[in-house]
C-alpha cells in the first residue's frame, strides 16, 4: 500500500515537473516571436548631410520626425515651400523634416549635393537638414529607404517610393507611423493634426 501511495505521488510530481517545463517551453518560444517581430527603429541611422558632415538618427529621439524624398525638377518641386512653412511653424515642438535628394523618378534630380544645396537655398530657403543625394528604390536602395518600405524591418507595412516627395512619418520612439502619397501637400490637415497631437 505504502509502494502504491508513494508510486502516485512520484508520478504526480514528475507529471508537475513535465507540464512545469512544457509553459517554459511555450513562453520562451513566445518571447523568441516577439523578440523577431519587434520594429526597428530609425535611430540606428547614421548618414550624411549635403555638406559631408554626419547625421545621427538618434540625435533626433523625443521627436517626431518627417521623412521626404526631394528633388529640384520636378512638378511637385514647389512642395519645399511648404516644407520649409510646416518646419518654421513646429520646429520648436519637437518635430523635424529631413529631406533625402534622390534621381530615381524621371532623372529629376540631377545636381551634385553642392548644386542641390545651392538650389534650396537660394530658391526656398530650406533651413531644415538635408542629407546627400541617395537612391530610395532598386537594387541600391539607401538602407532608410529599406528600413522605410520594408514590414519587416518597420513593424507597419510594406510600401514603395512612388514619386518625389513621398513623406514618411516617423513617431516619437523612432517608429514609423505613416505613409504619405507624394501629391499630398506637407501642410495637409492630416499631416498637421499629427504634429499637434
Amino acid at each position: 500500500m505504502k509502494r502504491l501511495v508513494l508510486a502516485i505521488v512520484v508520478v504526480l510530481i514528475v507529471s508537475c515537473k513535465s507540464k512545469d517545463k512544457q509553459k517554459e517551453s511555450v513562453r520562451k518560444v513566445a518571447e523568441n516571436k516577439e523578440q523577431t517581430m519587434q520594429k526597428e527603429d530609425i535611430y540606428q541611422f547614421k548618414v550624411e548631410d549635403l555638406y559631408g558632415d554626419s547625421f545621427d538618427f538618434a540625435s533626433l529621439k523625443g521627436k517626431k520626425i518627417m521623412i521626404v524624398n526631394t528633388a529640384s525638377e520636378c512638378g511637385l518641386t514647389p512642395q519645399y515651400e511648404n516644407l520649409q512653412e510646416l518646419y518654421d511653424t513646429y520646429k520648436n515642438d519637437n518635430f523635424i523634416i529631413v529631406g533625402f535628394p534622390a534621381n530615381n523618378f524621371g532623372g529629376q534630380e540631377p545636381g551634385s549635393d553642392d548644386e542641390i544645396a545651392a538650389f534650396c537655398k537660394k530658391n526656398y530657403g530650406v533651413t531644415f537638414p538635408m542629407m546627400s543625394k541617395i537612391s530610395v528604390k532598386g537594387d541600391d536602395m539607401h538602407p532608410v529607404y529599406r528600413f522605410l518600405t520594408q514590414k519587416d524591418k518597420n513593424g507597419l507595412k510594406d510600401s514603395e517610393v512612388q514619386w518625389n516627395f513621398q513623406k514618411y512619418l516617423i513617431d516619437k520612439e523612432g517608429h514609423l507611423v505613416e505613409v504619405i502619397d507624394p501629391k499630398t501637400l506637407p501642410i495637409d490637415e492630416k499631416i498637421v493634426d499629427w504634429i499637434e497631437e
